[in-house]
């Protein structure tokens, strides 16, 4: 069975991003479905997969982080306005028997991510 694990490093400071806020939808006809809401740890990573044992399917999801509140919580300058305040990542499963991970490496003005498994 497949599952789905996310992780964040901030390479701003070059570490995990510990108590970022991370939201799961799943994206269908009548719009954003929540699946999970939940929270890095220490190692930047949720404490168990975001989906897993037959709940990941194949179709459209998007993930959100909010990582303004992770920098201001690290005393990261950041303007009135911030530049990046939560980072939207939509993408698509099309074999839900693999592991997908989808990580973010975040600064508070860029970020990348990339297929993982």
């Amino acid at each position: 069975m497949g599952k789905l694990t996310t992780h964040v490093l901030d390479t701003a400071h070059g570490k995990p991003a510990n108590g970022v806020k991370v939201s799961l939808y799943r994206i269908d006809d009548d719009g954003l479905q929540p699946l999970v809401t939940t929270v890095t740890n220490n190692d930047g990573r949720t404490d168990a997969p975001l989906l897993q044992d037959g709940a990941l399917s194949a179709g459209l999801y998007q993930l959100v982080f909010s990582t303004a509140p992770y920098f201001r919580a690290t005393n990261t300058p950041l303007d009135p306005i911030p530049f990046l305040d939560e980072i939207v990542i939509r993408f698509g499963i099309s074999d839900e028997s693999q592991h997908l991970h989808v990580p973010l490496l975040v600064s508070p003005y860029g970020y990348s991510t990339y297929r993982g498994s």
